[in-house]
């Protein structure tokens, strides 16, 4: 398949590595995901990060150097990128760079299928507000090694790995996040009774909503995501409406995920018009799972 979509990747990464519990394999494709390896699951993800990334990282660096054309300012901004909230102005500020060396670079990259393009979904009605594009790894491996390995790439070289592993320690619990926002929309195009024409999310300077969608019939669907432990209460709502009103944005319905589930009066709210989804909904994008979508890369498996 040229040009897989996330979607087809993740199947791929469940098919290929037999992987049936979804928060597992999501935590696990965050990582290795893109690539093709094989992944043991009954080993420790701190394992599998020394044997994959940390033991190879010669090999790897020198294939992505490659892409790169080892230049410093690519590699400062896939870094920034990798480190933040994916958003082109405050990714061009923590890699030091202008905004024209900035736009140069993330065209380079584009071009080289590491990263892809989103846009706000709809612009915030003040139109001052100067709207961002954010810039989203292709494959999620190498938001990986950029965020992890890349930058202490010089102590990695010499065996010592301890700065990388201190600084995967400090991000791991959050760091699945943005596959979680991009897989809980696969879901919702997926599963939406209505066609979704055109599905995303909203942000300006001052606001975000990580769901935002249009349906045929022109209903709009705005939705926010929590990954706490703990149960969402009802008073996600009332944050969720406000950032709506914010935004100026006259929605149908309202999506809530929250990964640790629901308040017993949050259940009691929910209608036509307020959805509640967790984890276990995304069991729906591996339930079935052909062989014939296992995909072929062609990376070298080191």
């Amino acid at each position: 398949m040229k040009n897989p979509t996330l979607l087809a990747h993740f199947r791929s990464f469940c098919l290929q590595n037999a992987l049936r519990d979804v928060e597992e394999a999501i935590t696990l494709f965050a990582i290795f995901g893109g690539h093709g390896w094989s992944v043991d699951a009954t080993q420790s993800i701190d394992s599998l990060i020394q044997t994959k990334f940390f033991d190879h990282y010669r090999y790897i660096h020198g294939d992505i150097t490659k892409l790169t054309q080892s230049n410093k300012t690519h590699h400062a901004l896939l870094s920034a990128l990798a480190q933040g909230d994916g958003k082109e102005f405050s990714a061009y500020r923590r890699a030091n760079l202008s905004r024209r060396e900035g736009v140069e670079s993330a065209q380079f990259l584009i071009d080289a299928g590491i990263l892809r393009e989103e846009k706000s979904l709809m612009k915030p009605l003040d139109s001052t507000l100067e709207v961002p594009r954010r810039f989203v790894f292709v494959t999620p491996w190498m938001r990986f090694w950029f965020a992890v390995v890349s930058p202490h790439y010089k102590t990695i070289k010499e065996g010592d790995f301890s700065q990388a592993q201190t600084y995967w320690t400090n991000i791991q619990q959050n760091f699945a996040e943005p596959l979680y926002e991009a897989l809980i929309r696969e879901y919702i195009a997926l599963a939406w009774e209505e066609k979704i024409e055109r599905i995303g999310g909203y942000w300006d300077t001052q606001n975000t909503l990580e769901l935002l969608a249009k349906t045929a019939s022109g209903s709009i669907i705005a939705g926010t995501f929590k990954y706490a432990k703990t149960k969402a209460t009802k008073s996600e709502i009332a944050k969720l409406q406000a950032r709506i009103a914010q935004a100026n944005i006259e929605a149908t319905t309202l999506v809530l995920f929250a990964k640790g589930g629901f308040s017993s009066e949050l259940k009691q709210l929910q209608s036509p018009t307020l959805r509640l989804l967790s984890a276990k909904h995304l069991k729906a994008l591996i339930d079935t799972l052909e062989p014939s979508e296992l995909l072929e890369y062609t990376q070298k498996k080191y």
